[in-house]
Order: C-alpha cells, then structure tokens, then sequence
C-alpha cells in the first residue's frame, strides 16, 4: 500500500475519494484534469505514493511522473494542437506551491495565449475540462 495523508486532497483524488477528471492512471502515478486550469488542456500528473514535495519524493517515482508528464505532454501537442507545453513543478510555497502533494503541471500553450507565469489559478468550466479530459483521455499513448 502506498503512503498517503488523509488530510491531502491529492491523496484523495488518487483514492477516488473527490471527483477529478482522470486522464491517465498507472501502477505509480494519476494524471488528471486541473480544475483552476491556466489554459486548455491544463493537467497535474501525482504520484500515488504521498510526497510533500520534490525534496520528499522517491526517485521512482519522480521518474515516473516525468515519464507519465512526457506522455500527456505529447497527447496534447498533438490532440489538442498544442504550439508547446510547459512542464512546471513549484517546491515550497514561496515557489507557488499551493497543495503539498508532488505534482507537476502540464500546461498546453497555443500561439497567442495570454497566460504569464505564475499565473492566477481560478476556476474553470467544469464542462469544458471534463471535455477536454475525455479527449486526452482517448488518445493517450
């Protein structure tokens, strides 16, 4: 069983315990549909394993995050058309950490899009996440 804190929303998600967009899931990690999105497509990769941060998070699973980031980073440039990604994870939170569950962010980026980083999380059309979660979802490889 992996370590988990009962207090950690993340560690909720992964256990199905809160409602998320699951895009991708494996033996070590859970991608999903982040719900402040900073553009379309936006997504958290989590290990299932609880760690704070990157200071705390076994090497297996950093590894495992990168390679389950790369993966979606590919199905949004190529579904969703994405000109790049940006792949982010902050440490600490006087680096914009906000929930202390390793994460790493993957932000499609279009031509022209507004966002500046960091940017202001505020909430998204849920509809429009789910959305595009289901279309990550299906052509995730």
């Amino acid at each position: 069983m992996s370590a988990t804190d009962p207090d950690c929303l993340f560690c909720k998600i992964v256990a199905g315990e809160i409602p998320a967009t699951i895009v991708a899931s494996d033996e070590r990690t859970v991608s999903f549909m982040d719900i402040n999105p900073a553009t379309r497509g936006h997504a958290l990769v989590v290990p299932r394993a609880h760690a704070r941060d990157l200071l705390e998070i076994a090497p297996e699973d950093l590894a495992a995050v990168a390679l389950a980031g790369q993966r979606l980073a590919r199905t949004a440039h190529a579904t969703l058309e994405a000109d790049g990604i940006n792949l982010i994870n902050s440490c600490g939170a006087d680096a914009w950490q906000t929930v202390f569950h390793f994460h790493l962010h993957v932000i499609p980026r279009y031509e022209g899009d507004p966002l500046r980083l960091p940017w202001t999380p505020g909430p998204g059309d849920m509809d429009s996440i789910r959305a595009t979660g289901e279309q990550l979802k299906e052509h995730y490889s």
